[in-house]
């Protein structure tokens, strides 16, 4: 199966390597200590009424799930820059500037990424947010349209799309 620009995720390889490590964390020393509470809470006795043991299952039912996340988003990770599109078209990757309801006083600039590939330098929206998907695909100069989480619907317009340098 071919991936496309939308199954991949770029990550910096400062990115991958900490996501790496956030797996072999939870792999290992992690899954150990939660076990650890496990085996811990059923020598107290009766489980049904066991807080301790609910709580370190609730705790091993996270992390399972978290491992599993980041194995899949590894699995679909390409390290390095994400390509500029070759239609001009916003793409995953790419910091994009856009101004609210066409007010070139009402802009935000953005990095469209999985959260994943969030920093402190700059916001971040994923490809499946409203605004995400609602830019996806359009170009510098055109008009976007996406759902807010209240129903209605509002607009922006791509000001500036280029990919993200880290």
């Amino acid at each position: 199966m071919t991936q496309t620009s939308e199954d991949v995720t770029w990550l910096t390889q400062e990115a991958y390597t900490k996501l790496k490590e956030e797996l072999a964390y939870l792999s290992g020393p992690a899954r150990e200590e939660v076990t650890a509470k496990i085996a811990a809470a059923r020598e107290e006795g009766d489980l049904r009424e066991n807080g301790g043991d609910h709580a370190a299952k609730e705790e091993q039912g996270k992390q399972e799930l978290r491992i599993r996340q980041l194995v899949q988003l590894l699995e679909k990770a390409k390290v390095g820059e994400a390509p500029a599109s070759a239609d001009g078209a916003v793409a995953p990757g790419m910091v994009v500037t856009i101004a609210f309801d066409g007010d070139e006083d009402d802009t935000m600039t953005f990095l469209l990424a999985s959260r994943e590939y969030a920093s402190a330098d700059i916001e971040t929206y994923s490809p499946q947010s409203p605004l995400g998907s609602g830019v996806l695909g359009h170009k510098v100069g055109q008009e976007a349209r996406y759902e807010l989480p209240n129903g209605k619907k509002a607009s922006v317009t791509i000001l500036k799309a280029e990919p993200y340098n880290g």
